[in-house]
């Protein structure tokens, strides 16, 4: 039983562990392992080190194509489980309008939430068109101003 209190004791650093310092490495033993830099084989001089390029971590930039206005997907969710719809739509390259009229302020934060890191991911950008209406676009899809505005004048009117 004292031994568990020690044991507890020396874990939360009331104590110190004296059983470690007992046992003291043998000096001979470790510099008989040590091995000298200038006794290590030499590579020859003349051998040509290989030099292998790294890949691009960043895709090559594409230019911009501006969204169809057909094309453009329209959510209405009611619960945050249709977030995935959203996702895949954007993963796909389609724009999405989120409309989080029908949701409770608790789950449409976390809709929310959830775009935001998918923008992030996926280095689109997010633009709100009202309190409750969210345009989602991928990086390589700009929606017109004339659409935008489009939308936007459709939405306005819902409160």
């Amino acid at each position: 039983m004292a031994d568990r209190f020690k044991k507890a004791a020396v874990w939360l650093g009331l104590v110190s562990d004296n059983d470690y310092a007992e046992v003291e490495p043998d000096l001979d033993e470790v510099t008989e392992q040590v091995v000298d830099p200038r006794q290590a084989e030499e590579k020859p001089a003349s051998a040509p080190a290989t030099v292998t390029e790294l890949e691009t971590r960043r895709p090559a930039r594409e230019h911009p194509r501006v969204a169809d206005i057909n094309r453009i997907t329209t959510v209405h969710p009611r619960t945050y489980n249709e977030a995935r719809t959203i996702g895949e739509n954007f993963r796909d390259g389609i724009p999405v309008i989120m409309n989080l009229g029908d949701m409770e302020d608790a789950d449409a934060k976390r809709l929310v939430d959830f775009s935001a890191g998918l923008i992030f991911g996926l280095r689109g950008s997010i633009e709100r068109i009202t309190s409750k209406v969210f345009l989602l676009s991928p990086h390589n899809v700009t929606v017109a101003a004339e659409d935008k505005e489009r939308l936007a004048g459709g939405f306005f009117n819902q409160s």
